[in-house]
């Protein structure tokens, strides 16, 4: 007997985005289900440095710019940097904060856990809008079962859709 190989669109599929500037589209739905917020943190060996000197940074590679503006307990401030070191993964980025290489804009799921042990200390909250994480899927009408399924399981895991919430699935 001869295999047929068949090529089917399947209807149960559901994506999780990171939309930044998304145009409308009718034939989807979406639900944020997390939000988080960037951060500034840094070894606890690296200090911060006074106003017109620039820090050290590991940045992603599309980041090109030459400040953070940050929120503290003090107010408003400005910290310029200097990029040492470009990286793609957030995850690679936040590994070399932990090494001392440099201070990092990172989502605080991703390193609340550090920020607790005291493996990085935080300078600040970024200046800017949340990240908001979606659920992006094809319609509410006939929503197929695994779909159903995924979204019930992102609704238990993440309940009050907040960063620490995360950061419980983030070594």
């Amino acid at each position: 007997m001869k295999a047929e190989a068949r090529s089917r669109k399947p209807s149960h599929v559901a994506a999780i985005a990171f939309p930044r500037a998304a145009d409308p589209d009718e034939s989807l739905v979406g639900r944020i289900f997390l939000r988080d917020r960037l951060v500034v943190v840094a070894s606890p060996d690296l200090t911060r440095p006074k106003a017109d000197f620039a820090v050290p940074a590991v940045v992603r590679a599309s980041d090109l710019t030459s400040a953070w503006d940050v929120v503290a307990p003090r107010g408003k401030s400005r910290i310029t940097i200097e990029p040492v070191l470009r990286l793609t993964s957030l995850v690679m980025v936040r590994d070399a904060v932990r090494a001392g290489v440099g201070a990092a804009r990172l989502p605080v799921s991703l390193v609340s856990h550090d920020l607790t042990a005291g493996k990085l200390v935080h300078w600040g909250d970024v200046d800017g809008p949340e990240i908001a994480i979606w659920t992006l899927y094809p319609s509410r009408r006939l929503l197929s079962a695994r779909v159903s399924a995924f979204l019930d399981f992102l609704k238990q895991a993440f309940p009050s859709g907040i960063p620490e919430e995360l950061a419980a699935f983030i070594d």
